[in-house]
């Protein structure tokens, strides 16, 4: 065979076997998707750009969550389970459902184990004591002050800790920034 006829003869062999390619159904948590040849069909590139659409909409219209997490405090330093610790939360958090904050030990990254087996406050918590402002002061240490109960989560002393706050239904102060959320700052 002439190389012409050979270069012919392997174009219309691969043509032949692309179309007689089959095309393969995947279940995703976006319903099925069509994939020949290991790539999405045309059909399934319209699903997945739906999907990036609807990813764009969580966070302009505040669904989903978004996480701040700190391994530090104010000064610098690693937190310490045997200091005492607040968090002021600025009114208005910018959560389309609620906020949260919890804790967790640096050695296990589980939460922290301590003697309330409570490691979140939420603005859920109908307890929560409010500032005047509508702002919040969350206390952490190894037992909470008088009349700050509602607003404090035990850490254990001897062990490294950090928190995690979270924004369930992000909006937008949160994303332009807004809406900042001080460092966690020592008590003295």
């Amino acid at each position: 065979m002439k190389t012409s006829q050979l270069i012919t003869f392997a174009a219309l062999t691969c043509a032949t076997s692309v179309s007689a390619q089959r095309i393969k159904t995947e279940d995703t948590r976006i319903g099925k998707l069509e994939f020949q040849m290991g790539l999405p069909t045309e059909k399934s590139v319209g699903k997945l750009f739906d999907e990036m659409d609807f990813q764009r909409a969580c966070q302009a219209y505040g669904v989903g969550q978004a996480y701040i997490g700190v391994h530090r405090d104010k000064n610098g330093n690693p937190f310490d389970g045997a200091k005492r610790y607040r968090l002021h939360v600025p009114p208005n958090p910018p959560a389309g459902q609620f906020w949260s904050v919890t804790i967790y030990d640096l050695e296990t990254r589980r939460p922290v184990e301590n003697s309330t087996q409570m490691v979140d406050r939420s603005s859920r918590q109908p307890d929560l004591v409010k500032n005047a402002d509508g702002s919040v002061d969350l206390y952490f240490g190894t037992k909470a002050a008088k009349g700050q109960e509602a607003n404090t989560l035990i850490t254990v002393s001897g062990r490294a800790w950090f928190p995690l706050f979270r924004l369930y239904g992000p909006q937008q102060p949160y994303f332009d920034r807004s809406w900042p959320l001080p460092d966690v700052e020592i008590v003295k």
